[in-house]
Formats: structure tokens, sequence, C-alpha cells
């Protein structure tokens, strides 16, 4: 892959990532719902769901959600429900006893983890950007395996670190304080964001 191509998708790789959208939103929401070790597992989720899109679009799948609009309705809903349960599962546990002892998980990893997955893989949005977008740095002159491998690599990686920088940044935000009522209330406004999260994929348009 030529070395200016490269380096200019890595660099609107980097601004795409640091704009906050719905997978910063639910590993923002886990951070300050489950703490940091969930939150980092969101986040290597949300890299596994990024490099599945990714891969789908420059695939050719991102030509039939461009012009199919069931299939775009269907992804979306199916990322907009699975966030808004997770977020109300969060608020839910949320309501137990000031007194009790509050789990420090309320959301464990494995669940973090396959909901960003889910999130980052069915986000239209983020597919149809990719096959508009990441194709324009593909060199028809070189093959074309090696460089899409190049391209997913990249945005991938850009998108865990920054990924990274919010959820520890949200997670260390979150155990300023210690006590019991702060860490509910932190919870109530994990879960919060996530079904934010959930209602703003569902407002997407085409």
């Amino acid at each position: 892959m030529e070395l200016h191509l490269w380096a200019a998708f890595a660099a609107a790789s980097l601004l795409m990532a640091v704009i906050p959208g719905p997978g910063v939103a639910s590993i923002i929401g886990f951070a300050f719902s489950s703490g940091r070790r969930v939150a980092l597992a969101s986040v290597a989720g949300m890299a596994a769901g990024n490099a599945i899109a990714m891969s789908i679009s420059l695939a050719g799948a991102g030509a039939i959600l461009a012009t199919s609009a069931l299939a775009f309705t269907i992804l979306k809903w199916a990322g907009a429900l699975y966030l808004i349960t997770i977020g109300v599962v969060a608020l839910v546990r949320s309501g137990g006893d000031h007194d009790a002892p509050i789990s420090s998980s309320p959301v464990g990893t494995r669940a973090a983890f396959l909901t960003n997955v889910a999130v980052g893989t069915f986000h239209p949005k983020t597919i149809l950007f990719f096959i508009a977008f990441a194709a324009q740095f593909i060199s028809p002159a070189l093959p074309y395996l090696p460089q899409a491998a190049i391209l997913v690599a990249t945005f991938t990686g850009i998108a865990a670190i920054t990924d990274t920088l919010y959820a520890l940044t949200a997670a260390k935000a979150s155990g300023l304080v210690r006590n019991k009522r702060f860490r509910q209330w932190s919870q109530r406004v994990g879960g919060g964001v996530l079904v934010g999260a959930g209602i703003a994929t569902a407002m997407m348009r085409r």
C-alpha cells in the first residue's frame, strides 16, 4: 500500500474515532455503571465489531445496505434494541438497597464484550461509511486484499486506542467518589447513557 494513502487514511480514521458516537457512548456507559475492567472489555468488543463491519464493507456488503432500506432498518433496530436493553438492565440493578454491598461489576465483561461486538458490527452508518470512504484509499495498481487488511488493522487499532482513553477517563471519573450512593447514581447515569445511545441509533436516517 502506498505510504501517502495510508497516512491520509490514518489521519481520517483518527478524526472519525475521536468523535463520540453510539460506540463511545456505550463504552462510557459501561465505565460508569460497571467500572474499568468491564469498560475495557467493551472496548475489545468494539474493536472486534469494527473489524467485522469494515471487513464486511470492503467485501461489498455495504453496497447492499446502501440500496436496501429493509437491511438498513433491520440492522439499525437490532443495534438500538440491544443497547437499550443493556441500559435498562443497568437502571434496574441500580435500584437496590443503599446499604447493601454494591457489585463492582453489575454487567459482566463477557456481556460488555458481546454487546459492543454487536454495536460495532451492526452499526449501519459505520458500514456505509467504510464502503464509501475506505475504498478510496486502495490503489488499483496493487493487490486488493493486502491493502484492505492494512486499512482494517489501521482503523481498528486507532479506534481501540481512542476508545481505551475514553474508557479509562470515564472509569477514573466514576471512581473519584467511593460511597455507595454515588456508585448507585453512577450506575444510573451509565444505564441512561446506554439507553440514550440506543435511542440515537434508532433515530438514525439513511
